[in-house]
This record gives C-alpha cells, sequence and structure tokens, in this order.
C-alpha cells in the first residue's frame, strides 16, 4: 500500500455555509512527511492536543472511495490527514457496540500505531469541494478518525498497514 498524501492545516477552512466557499490556508497542507505525537496528534494540525478532538485527533482516509465514485479532484479537498491507497481503513472503525481497530502505519521511519474510533462521516462541503454526488457517495466511505498511540514520523510513498487488533 502507499501514503498518497498527508494533509496539515492549522485552520479549519470548511466552516460557515458551503455556498460561501472554502476559506483559505494561510500556508500549504499538502506534506511529504508529517510528525505525529501520542495522544495529542500531528504536530500543525487544528486538532493537535484539542481535548474535544482527543479520539478524533488525526483521520485516515481511503483514496478508493473517490475512485469509486469517478472524482479525480485532489484527495487533499476532502481534508483528511492520511491518505492511503491499498488499504480498506473504513473497515476499522469502530460501530456500534465494537471497539475500532488498533493498527500500525510504517513509511519507513518505523511504525506508528493509532486506535481507530468512530467513522469520519462527510459533510455537504464534499458535494462544493469535489463535485456534486459526493457527499452522499462518501457515506460510509469517509475515513477513519483515530488517536495516535506512539511518537514517529510518516512520509509520502510505500508504507505497510498492519492491523494490530481488531
Amino acid at each position: 500500500m502507499t501514503v498518497e498524501a498527508l494533509h496539515v492545516s492549522s485552520v479549519h477552512a470548511y466552516e460557515g455555509r458551503p455556498a460561501d466557499g472554502p476559506r483559505p490556508d494561510p500556508a500549504p497542507v499538502a506534506h511529504r512527511s508529517i510528525e505525529v505525537r501520542a495522544n495529542l496528534g500531528i504536530v500543525g494540525d487544528r486538532y493537535f492536543n484539542h481535548a474535544a478532538h482527543r479520539n478524533a485527533a488525526v483521520t485516515v482516509f481511503a483514496v478508493e472511495s473517490l475512485d469509486a465514485l469517478g472524482i479525480t479532484a485532489s484527495p487533499l479537498l476532502t481534508r483528511r490527514n492520511i491518505v492511503l491507497r491499498g488499504f480498506r481503513i473504513d473497515d476499522l472503525a469502530a460501530r456500534p457496540g465494537t471497539a475500532g481497530a488498533v493498527f500500525s502505519l510504517d513509511s519507513g521511519a518505523g511504525a506508528v500505531r493509532f486506535q481507530a474510533h468512530r467513522p469520519a462521516n462527510p459533510c455537504a462541503w464534499m458535494d462544493v469541494v469535489l463535485g456534486s454526488g459526493a457527499f452522499r457517495g462518501l457515506r460510509g466511505h469517509g475515513g477513519v478518525r483515530c488517536v495516535p498511540l506512539d511518537d514517529g514520523t510518516l512520509e509520502l510513498g510505500p508504507a505497510v498497514l498492519a492491523v494490530v487488533s481488531a
């Protein structure tokens, strides 16, 4: 599998009314590598060390969800932090009555474990930034909100994802 994209933003660009368009990012959001901190999130990201987002500090997304809808726009527009190709990440999310899986992701600098929590449900913004029908099409395929369990670095390119416990 591969890490296709890494997204880090200090601001929440999709707030307010979608018809007004997204708020501009103060800095580029695409990164070649990111620093992950256990129980805190991604260094520099808007959800880093926010208590309200402790179990949702990092969002992992499968780019195949866009492929299935015929969407060719950049997966960075989903605002998901880690975009993967080659693994059905949505299957690891917690469901009613079950805990989410613990999985590790290693892109060459050592494995970083994550605890999967709730699904990352899409919002109406998806129709605005990705195209009509994206909001509905991504239901159940919007990624997984996670908490990192280890410090580490993730980079673009080939990676290994291992499910530690389901």
